[in-house]
C-alpha cells in the first residue's frame, strides 16, 4: 500500500522528475535514448508466425472440418429467416416485446420493423440476424459451462479469470488473422469471431449467479431430498437464473458489437457489410441509414432481453402444458393465421418495393451543407484542441508552437516563463501542504513541454515504475517493469506511447464530462430521465456506428478518432457517478443535513467522498472501453497499436497484428492494476475517516 508524501519520498520525486528532465534533454545527441535499439529487440514476430504455421500445418483439416459443420446451422438459419415473410417475424417480434417490457416495448419494436422496412433492408438484417442468433446460443452454452466449471473448483476460477480478461481486452481484429487462416474465409470466421468476443460476460455472470444463491435456498433442497443433479439444476440453477439472464443479455451485445468485424472477414450480404462498404466510399447518408438499423436492432434486442431477464417470477404457475406454454402457442398461432394471410396478400410476404424510400440522397446533402455553414466554427474547436491539448501530450510544446499553430515562434524566454509558471504552480501545492498535488502539476509539466514521444524511453520508463511503487507499493511496480520491458523487448514501444497518448487524452476527457454529467443527473430526476435514453443509445450501439456522424463532419484524422473513443468511453463514467451518489447511507445524509450542511456542502464533502469507489469502476471502465476502441479508430486514420493489428491482417502476417493486440492487453490490464491501487488507498481513507 502506497505510503504518504513525505519529505524522503518528495525527494525521490524531485530525483526521478530531474533524472526524465535530463535524459529528455540529451536524447538529440544520443539518438538511442529516444527510440529503443532494435538490436536488443527478440524476434517475437518470427517465433509466433513459425508457431502459427507449425498449428496451421497440424491443425488446419482440423478446423477446416469444423468450419463445414459449423456452416449448416448458418446456412440453415439465414435460409430459414430469409424465407420468413415480413409480416409473420414482426409479428413474432412484436408479441416477445410485449412479454418482455408490455406495450412500450412492443410498440419500440413495432416501430423498429418499419423502419427497417421502409429503408428496404430487411434481408440484410435477417442476415445479420441470423449471425446473432447462431453465435449467441454457442457463446451461452460455451459460458454456462465454463462458469459452471468455475464455480465448481477455485483453481479453474482462477485460470479463467485472467483468460477472460485477455479474452475481452485483446482487440478482435488481433484473433481474426488465425481464425482466418484456420478455418478458411466466409460467414463462419466472423460466427467464430463473434462467439470468442461475446462468452466472457456469460462466464462472469454464471459464476456470480450460482455463488450468490442464499444458503437457505440449498438448505431447503437438501431437505427436500434432491439429488446432487436435482440441486444444481432445479435449485440452485433456478435461483441464479436472472443473474444468468443477464449474462444472455450482455453476450447478445457483444454479439451484435461484432457484426461488422464479422463483415470484414465474412462477405456475406448483411446489414454490417452496408455499414462498411458505403463508410468505405465515404457515402455517410447510406452508411447512417444502414447504422442506424444496427443501433435499433441493439436496443431492442437489449430491452427484450433485459426485460426476461428480469421479469417478476410467477408466484402461481399455471398447471398442465397449455397453461405452462400458453404464450409460446400463442406465439405460434399467431404466427400461423398471418402466414395463410400472406396466401391470399402478396404484399404480407415480401414488403413492395413502392413501399420504401431512401433518404440518403436528402441526408447527404443536409449534412454537406451543415458542414459548410458551421465549417469556421468547427475549424476552430478542432484547431484549439489539437494544438493546445493533442499534439503537445503527443510531441510536446517545444514542437507545437509556431507562428501557423500558435501565432509566434518559441524562443529561450518562452520556455523559462513556462518553466517558472509550472514551478510556482508545484510550489503553491507545497505551500498548502499538498504535495501530491505539486508532484502531479511538475509531472505533467515536464509532459507537455517535451510529449510523451520526447520523453526518452529510460526515463519514461524510470517514471512508470516509480509512480506503480508510489499507487500500489512493490506489486505494482514489478508489474509496471515487466509491462514496459515486453514493450521494448517486443519492439511495441513507440507505438504503444501513441496508443496512450491518445486513449489517455480520450479517457481522460470521458472521465470528466461522465463524472460531471453523472452527478448532475444524481441530482435531478429531470435530467437523469433526460440522459437514460442516451446512455441506452451509446451503451447499445455498436462501435463502427459511432465513428459516422464524427467523419461526416470532422473527416478522417486523430481529432476524429478521440471524439469517438470519448462517445464510446464517456457512458461508464455517467453510470457509475449517478448509481454511487444515488446509493450513498441515507442515514450518513440525514446526518450531515442536521448539522447544517449546505446543499453544495453535502454533495462534494459526503456524497462524492463516499461515491468515490463507484467513480473510480468508471475510470476503470473507461479506460477497458478507450482500449478497446483504438483498434476500431485505426480507421480513421490513427498511428498506433490498432493500425498495426490492420497491416497484419492485410498485409496475412499473424505475428504482427497479435503482437500488438496482446500489447494492446498489456496496457489494458495494467491500468487496471492501477485502477484497483487506487481503489484500495480511496477504500482505505474511507475507512479510516469512518
Amino acid at each position: 500500500m502506497a505510503r504518504k508524501t513525505d519529505g524522503r519520498t518528495l525527494l525521490i520525486w524531485c530525483l526521478v522528475l530531474a533524472s526524465v528532465l535530463v535524459l529528455a534533454l540529451l536524447q538529440p545527441r544520443v539518438p538511442d535514448l529516444k527510440a529503443y535499439p532494435s538490436a536488443w529487440t527478440l524476434p517475437v514476430v518470427d517465433w509466433l508466425n513459425i508457431g502459427m504455421d507449425w498449428v496451421v500445418g497440424v491443425f488446419k483439416p482440423v478446423f477446416r472440418a469444423l468450419s463445414a459443420v459449423m456452416d449448416y446451422p448458418l446456412v440453415w438459419t439465414s435460409a430459414f429467416l430469409g424465407w420468413l415473410p415480413w409480416s409473420v417475424g414482426t409479428v413474432i417480434a412484436v408479441m416477445i416485446g410485449y412479454r418482455a417490457g408490455g406495450w412500450p416495448l412492443a410498440t419500440f419494436t413495432l416501430g423498429t420493423l418499419v423502419y427497417i422496412l421502409l429503408m428496404g433492408l430487411w434481408p440484410e438484417t435477417m442476415n445479420s440476424l441470423a449471425l446473432v442468433a447462431v453465435s449467441v446460443p454457442l457463446a451461452v452454452a460455451l459460458g454456462f459451462g465454463l462458469g459452471v466449471w468455475g464455480f465448481q473448483s477455485p483453481r479453474a476460477e482462477r485460470l479463467l479469470t485472467p483468460l477472460m480478461d485477455i479474452t475481452q481486452t485483446v482487440p478482435a481484429f488481433a484473433y481474426l488473422l488465425p481464425i482466418l487462416i484456420l478455418f478458411g474465409f466466409g460467414p463462419v470466421v466472423g460466427l467464430i469471431a463473434g462467439i470468442i468476443f461475446a462468452f466472457p460476460p456469460m462466464v462472469k455472470n454464471t459464476i456470480v449467479g450460482l455463488r450468490e444463491v442464499p444458503a437457505d435456498i440449498i438448505e431447503s433442497g437438501l431437505m427436500s431430498g434432491a439429488t446432487r443433479w436435482q440441486l444444481f439444476f432445479l435449485v440452485r440453477c433456478r435461483a441464479g437464473l436472472r443473474q444468468i439472464l443477464l449474462g444472455v443479455n450482455q453476450t447478445t451485445m457483444a454479439a451484435l458489437n461484432m457484426i461488422i468485424v464479422a463483415s470484414i472477414i465474412g462477405g456475406s450480404e448483411d446489414i454490417g457489410w452496408r455499414v462498411l462498404s458505403t463508410l468505405r466510399k465515404a457515402e455517410f447518408g447510406e452508411s447512417l441509414v444502414a447504422g442506424i438499423v444496427i443501433a435499433l436492432m441493439a436496443m431492442v434486442l437489449d430491452r427484450i432481453t433485459h426485460g426476461l431477464a428480469t421479469r417478476a417470477p410467477d408466484m402461481s404457475p399455471p398447471q398442465g402444458f397449455v397453461g405452462r406454454h400458453r404464450f409460446a402457442l400463442a406465439v405460434l398461432g399467431m404466427a400461423v393465421l398471418v402466414h395463410l394471410a400472406t396466401l391470399a396478400l402478396p404484399a404480407l410476404r415480401s414488403w413492395p418495393a413502392a413501399w420504401t424510400f431512401d433518404p440518403a440522397g436528402p441526408l447527404n446533402t443536409g449534412i454537406e451543407a451543415f458542414v459548410l455553414w458551421a465549417k469556421p466554427v468547427l475549424d476552430a474547436v478542432k484547431n484549439f484542441i489539437i494544438f493546445t491539448l493533442v499534439l503537445p501530450l503527443k510531441i510536446g510544446l517545444l514542437n507545437v508552437v509556431g507562428p501557423f499553430t500558435w501565432g509566434f515562434t518559441a524562443t529561450v524566454w518562452h520556455a523559462a516563463a513556462y518553466a517558472a509558471l509550472v514551478a510556482v504552480g508545484a510550489g503553491y501545492a507545497l505551500s498548502r501542504g499538498r504535495a501530491g498535488l505539486a508532484v502531479a502539476i511538475a509531472s505533467l509539466g515536464l509532459i507537455m513541454f517535451f510529449g510523451l514521444t520526447n520523453l526518452t524511453w529510460p526515463g519514461a520508463t524510470l517514471l512508470l515504475i516509480w509512480f506503480g511503487y508510489r499507487s500500489g507499493g512493490t506489486r505494482l511496480a514489478l508489474w509496471t517493469a515487466a509491462a514496459v520491458a515486453f514493450m521494448l523487448l517486443t519492439g511495441s514501444y513507440e507505438k504503444a506511447v501513441l496508443s496512450v497518448q491518445l486513449c489517455g487524452l480520450a479517457v481522460l476527457a470521458s472521465f470528466l464530462i461522465g463524472t460531471g454529467l453523472g452527478i448532475a443527473a444524481a441530482e435531478s430526476d429531470g435530467f437523469s430521465r433526460i440522459l437514460r435514453p442516451i446512455n441506452d443509445t451509446l451503451q447499445t450501439m455498436p462501435v463502427f456506428v459511432l465513428l459516422i456522424p464524427v467523419i461526416m463532419i470532422f473527416k478522417i484524422g486523430e481529432f476524429s478518432a478521440l471524439l469517438a473513443i470519448i462517445a464510446y468511453a464517456v457512458v461508464a463514467p455517467i453510470r457509475y457517478a449517478e448509481y454511487g451518489l444515488r446509493n450513498v447511507p441515507k442515514d450518513v445524509i440525514e446526518a450531515a443535513t442536521s448539522m447544517g450542511a449546505t446543499r453544495s456542502q453535502l454533495l462534494w464533502r459526503v456524497k462524492v467522498p463516499l461515491a468515490m469507489p463507484n467513480i473510480m469502476l468508471g475510470l476503470n471502465q473507461a479506460i477497458m472501453f478507450g482500449i478497446s476502441m483504438l483498434v476500431i479508430t485505426a480507421l480513421v486514420g490513427t498511428d498506433e497499436l490498432g493500425q498495426v493489428i490492420y497491416i497484419g491482417l492485410s498485409k496475412g502476417n499473424f505475428g504482427i497484428g497479435f503482437l500488438a493486440g496482446i500489447a494492446m492487453a498489456v496496457i489494458a490490464l495494467l491500468a487496471d492494476q492501477f485502477c484497483r491501487a487506487w481503489q484500495r488507498r480511496i477504500d482505505a481513507k474511507l475507512e479510516g475517516a469512518a
